[in-house]
Formats: C-alpha cells, structure tokens, sequence
C-alpha cells in the first residue's frame, strides 16, 4: 500500500495540518482506524505535554512526604521519604545502607564465584552454597 502525504483540517484551531506517509505508515501499521484530529501544537496543549517537562509526582505538582523521626538503631534525628508505621523499625540512610549492603549479592557472588574458579577442583570441598556463604564475608571486604 502506498502512502501519500495529506492535507487535513485540525478541529480545535481550523488550521491545516500535514498527515505525512511516514505518520499514515506508523497508523497503519498500530492498526489506527481513525486520522488525527488535531495539529501537533493542538494536540500538545490538549494533553498538558507542554506544561510540565519533568515526570512522576513533583512534575504533577505533588510534594513529598518527608517525616522527621529517630533512627532505630543509631537513635540520630532524620528524616524519612514515608509515614513510618508502628512496630517498624526506622532508619537513617546511614544505618539503612550499612544493614542493606551485606545483602546485595550480586558483588558477594561474583567475588566468591572469582575464589572458587581459581582455587581449582571442586572434589575434595563442601559444597558451593556452604563455600559461598564463608567467602560472603572476605568479599564484602575486599
């Protein structure tokens, strides 16, 4: 099927608008039923792309919880990006990055699985899983 460029009237301005082959190629081929309605600058101001630039909540105008609480662990006044509930522990970026870093994996994992490889034959070890999780340690060290 061949595609030509068209010349359609935009219904929120009145203005004439091309519809290129390149457009009617890429609504052929999502399977669009109808021709656009409106010109770009139409349409743009129709569904707010021009107000904002950015995106998520701050763009729409949302501010951001932030709670002033004390750390758990350390007992350090900060503050939080969410309402802590009850019962839940709350911790300052300090406390939360030191307790979350043992369990990354993937850094842990591929310094063990370094060990293994050069240490040789897997014959006379325990298994890997035990292996792994004693060399878990000196990884995180290293």
């Amino acid at each position: 099927m061949e595609f030509l460029d068209r010349l359609l009237t935009c219904a929120d301005c009145g203005g004439e608008f091309i519809f290129t082959a390149g457009e009617q190629l890429f609504f052929f081929d999502k399977q669009f039923k109808n021709d656009p309605k409106r010109c770009k600058p139409c349409k743009s101001k129709r569904g707010g792309a021009g107000l904002r630039t950015g995106t998520g909540p701050a763009a729409a105008g949302l501010s951001r919880t932030e709670t002033r609480t004390e750390c758990s662990q350390c007992g350090v006044e900060t503050t939080v990006p969410f309402k802590p509930t009850q019962g839940r522990p709350v911790l300052c970026r300090q406390c939360f990055q030191a307790k979350r870093a043992p369990t990354t994996g993937a850094l842990v994992t591929a310094a063990a699985t370094v060990e293994l490889v050069a240490a040789g034959s897997v014959g006379d070890r325990p298994p890997a899983s035990a292996e792994l999780m004693a060399a878990a340690p000196q990884a995180l060290r290293a």
